[in-house]
């Protein structure tokens, strides 16, 4: 069989690059007259840069930038000059795997270097920047972004995380309007890892604030929190946003737009700041895998293996996997799924057009040696679906 790899990365364990050569190098031991094609992707998260520039060819530029708890970070961007565009990954600046476990808490961590991550991006002379979101340790709405990016913030209410946006006052908004203006010159592209509303069950607090270290109270607080502050933002931006005719005053509906916008949520509701700022929003793992030329690949191949570390409910929601099945489905190629742990049932996962998945852990006490040994365990099981999938293995 020829069989497609094309995984995500696997959360802070395993990047993109690193997945697909683990799946590789054990389906080549499960089913050694097989032919792999390893394809990295990304949704906008963790190993964004990495996967595009494997593709594209660009230059990586070296930065630093603030950290979500104010320490300093590498960061890089990509440039493609040809295109005029560069490309920067949120994780760098904001990313879970910058925060140790014992300090997590998305009511203090901010998104200020994200804001100084693209400064540095406008400064190489792109005329569009693209920016990944995911993975992140934040739930600010991008509040933080803003200052970094120049909004004044005198009082400290925008850059101590979302735990203070609750406090906020129309006069911290003031130079939002002219924030925006300065950057409307650019364009701003949002590649988002899932595509869930700012605020609901769905949304940034509630879906997401607990993996990165909120109790209930807190993701609780920090939804209330998010809703004050999106109104401000859109009664600081007034006509700059355009209305929905049909959802009623010029207010309300500017806020509905912004904040029920898919993907709005993204990283912490990182995509309701930067589409406050005039971004378009789009889904990351499309936008990449349009990039490293997925489509082209699918149609040579008999099976697509793809994979991330936890195949959950978000998995359904924009990310690779599910945009994997998606276009395999158009090559009436089957989707297999290797996953750290697989939380979907079968029903969801024949919904989505996945054939399989399969857990590296599939029970608790194997989760430790998974994330001891990540790279060999995933090549591990690889090498177990081989088996069962390859007629050679047979």
């Amino acid at each position: 069989m020829h069989v497609l790899v094309a995984p995500d990365g696997f959360g802070s364990s395993l990047t993109p690059t690193q997945a697909a050569a683990a799946i590789c190098a054990g389906w080549a031991d499960g089913a050694p007259h097989d032919e792999t094609i390893g394809r990295p992707l990304s949704d906008g998260g963790p190993g964004f840069v990495e996967t595009l520039r494997t593709s594209l060819r660009g230059e990586l530029v070296a930065t630093t930038c603030t950290g979500p708890l104010g320490e300093q970070a590498p960061a890089a961007i990509l440039l493609d000059e040809a295109r005029g565009t560069a490309y920067v990954e949120s994780a760098h600046a904001v990313g879970l795997a910058l925060v140790a476990p014992a300090h997590r808490d998305p009511t203090r961590t901010s998104t200020r270097g994200l804001g100084e991550l693209l400064v540095a991006a406008r400064a190489t002379g792109a005329r569009r920047i693209v920016v990944g979101l995911g993975g992140s340790a934040t739930n600010d709405a991008g509040a933080g972004l803003l200052v970094g990016l120049g909004l004044d913030d005198p009082a400290g209410r925008l850059t101590e995380g979302g735990g203070r946006l609750g406090t906020v006052v129309p006069d911290d908004l003031t130079g939002l309007r002219a924030l925006r203006a300065d950057w409307a010159g650019i364009e701003l592209v949002v590649a988002t890892d899932v595509d869930v509303p700012l605020l609901g069950l769905q949304g940034a607090s509630a879906g997401f604030a607990p993996q990165k270290g909120a109790s209930p109270q807190q993701a609780q607080d920090l939804e209330r929190a998010l809703a004050h502050y999106s109104r401000l933002v859109v009664d600081a931006l007034g006509d700059a946003v355009r209305p929905d005719l049909l959802a009623g005053a010029r207010a309300s509906s500017g806020a509905q737009r912004l904040t029920h916008t898919p993907g709005a949520g993204a990283a912490g509701g990182l995509g309701f700041g930067l589409a406050a700022l005039g971004a378009r929003i789009v889904p990351g793992a499309a936008l990449v895998a349009d990039a490293v030329g997925l489509d082209a690949a699918l149609a040579d191949v008999d099976l697509v293996v793809t994979g991330e570390g936890r195949f959950d409910w978000q998995s359904l929601h924009g990310k690779v996997a599910s945009l994997v099945a998606e276009r395999a489905l158009l090559h009436a190629v089957p989707t297999v799924v290797l996953a750290g742990q697989v939380e979907v049932g079968r029903r969801e996962l024949a919904a989505a057009g996945i054939t399989a998945a399969y857990a590296v852990a599939e029970r608790p006490d194997e989760v430790a040696a998974a994330l001891a040994d990540p790279a060999g365990t995933l090549a591990t099981r690889a090498a177990r679906v081989a088996r069962t999938w390859s007629p050679a293995g047979a």
